[in-house]
């Protein structure tokens, strides 16, 4: 049996405030760790029927960034709910919701941006 095994560094400021995030995997082509602003990781405790997060972002994460990293992680989602249901109804409702998600994001800053 083959094992896989992702590693995340946090480097936290006086606040514990993350500053850095990075992350390798050891099934990627570089070993060198990759550089994120921001992060999501979810588990499923099958036991307690419940859900397990870390979410991150670093300072530097700018709110349009933040903005496009919940539109794709939201698309990405559907993509996966597609793949293990073939649910074609909601995988709409799921790509819908994160389109009409980042069009509302856009005129919020639009709006914002004229004052």
């Amino acid at each position: 049996m083959a094992t896989s095994s992702i590693n995340i560094d946090v480097t936290l400021d006086k606040d514990r405030v993350p500053e850095d995030i990075r992350w390798n995997a050891s099934d990627s082509r570089t070993e060198q760790a990759r550089k994120a602003k921001a992060m999501m990781l979810a588990f499923w405790d099958g036991a307690d029927k419940s859900a397990l997060r870390i979410d991150l972002w670093t300072k530097e994460m700018m709110v349009d960034e933040m903005a496009d990293f919940f539109y794709q992680t939201l698309m990405t989602m559907a993509d996966t709910w597609q793949r293990a249901t073939q649910d074609p109804v909601l995988v709409n409702d799921i790509k819908q919701f994160s389109q009409d998600f980042y069009k509302k994001f856009r005129e919020q800053q639009l709006k914002t941006n004229k004052l």
